[in-house]
């Protein structure tokens, strides 16, 4: 039976996490609102509320990405895995080539995501002037938290969670 935790049971990174994607969700509601009721009754909007709201949606995705990793909220095979419970050794196997592989992924991303927020820090946003390289960081920090998380979880030998319910299709 799976236990949902308190608030109080919630470790502090995740509360910020939950926290973080709140206040980005609530900026940018407001944002859009506001632009929405000045366009159709006023006819002009707020040109940065687009660049802001784009800008809070890509930092929310990448927080929550984030906070979701150690959580085991992310889409897991655990109907192919599950078969090898009865088998120890096989399933500490398959737990280190799946946190290699999560790792390898990661890398890729933060490689990726490294080379566009040098690419832009040189250059700034049309309307708001923040800087383009703020645009691809949460991506960078998010592999880099989630590929720490896999390494953690590798040197510790944590078993794989096979929770939610295991539900075998």
């Amino acid at each position: 039976m799976n236990h949902t935790p308190t608030a109080d049971e919630t470790p502090l990174p995740q509360r910020i996490a939950h926290g973080a994607m709140a206040a980005c969700l609530g900026v940018m509601a407001v944002a859009v609102f506001v632009n929405v009721v000045l366009r159709y009754g006023f006819g002009s909007g707020i040109a940065a509320s687009e660049e802001l709201s784009r800008l809070l949606f890509v930092w929310m995705v990448f927080i929550g990405a984030t906070a979701a990793y150690p959580a085991g909220e992310h889409m897991a095979f655990t109907s192919l895995v599950a078969m090898l419970r009865g088998r120890p050794a096989v399933m500490a196997l398959i737990a280190a080539a799946i946190r290699l592989l999560v790792m390898l992924g990661c890398g890729l991303v933060a490689w990726g995501a490294w080379q566009q927020v040098v690419v832009g820090m040189g250059s700034h946003s049309v309307v708001l002037g923040y800087p383009t390289a703020l645009l691809p960081l949460p991506a960078f920090l998010c592999a880099v938290a989630i590929g720490l998380m896999a390494l953690i979880e590798l040197v510790r030998r944590t078993p794989l969670d096979l929770g939610h319910g295991v539900e075998l299709e």
